[in-house]
């Protein structure tokens, strides 16, 4: 199954010069969303995994369905304000700005090995901060997926420590 077809390029959104990737399409097929999910879990094999951690919002929707595959829980990494127990905020530079996320303090326990997943690695910013954030907690990343890179973008000089996996690349 070629992914690439089922990735849908918007130009000149969310601003004028930048070309949206929108997975859309992927969601929409059943079939398409499974062999996404298990060309993701292909590079774990032999690994354990304690929890999977997605990136708001986009990484909510294959991280769910990878902490099922796995059989393993699931944690959320929000946007300021959007948690409702105690949380513990990492700042992170963007191209136009800064932004902030947010994990509860009590979901990740010290030595727990974790699978961070989001749907696109561009700069880098986001999953950097949420790498740190992981690392705060005590948590030990073993893999950072990413249903679309933009290796252009170089986002992943941004996470050295880290294997990335991702299953498309622009």
């Amino acid at each position: 199954m070629q992914l690439t077809d089922y990735i849908r390029t918007i130009p000149d959104f969310p601003k004028p010069g930048i070309s949206y990737k929108d997975i859309t399409p992927l969601l929409i097929n059943h079939k398409a969303c499974e062999f996404a999910v298990s060309e993701l879990v292909k590079g774990l094999k032999g690994q354990h995994i304690d929890k999977v951690v997605g990136i708001e919002s986009r990484g909510f929707l294959f991280g769910m369905l990878l902490a099922q595959t796995l059989g393993i829980g699931f944690v959320p990494i929000r946007k300021p304000k959007k948690l409702p127990a105690k949380t513990l905020s990492q700042a992170y530079d963007l191209e136009y700005g800064s932004d902030t996320i947010e994990i509860h303090k009590d979901a990740i326990q010290k030595g727990e090995r974790l699978l961070l997943h989001d749907d696109l690695l561009a700069t880098g910013g986001t999953a950097a901060a949420a790498c740190q954030l992981l690392e705060k907690l005590g948590g030990e990343i073993v893999q950072v997926n990413f249903i679309i890179e933009l290796d252009f973008l170089e986002g992943r000089k941004h996470l050295p420590k880290a294997k990335v996996n991702s299953l498309i690349h622009y």
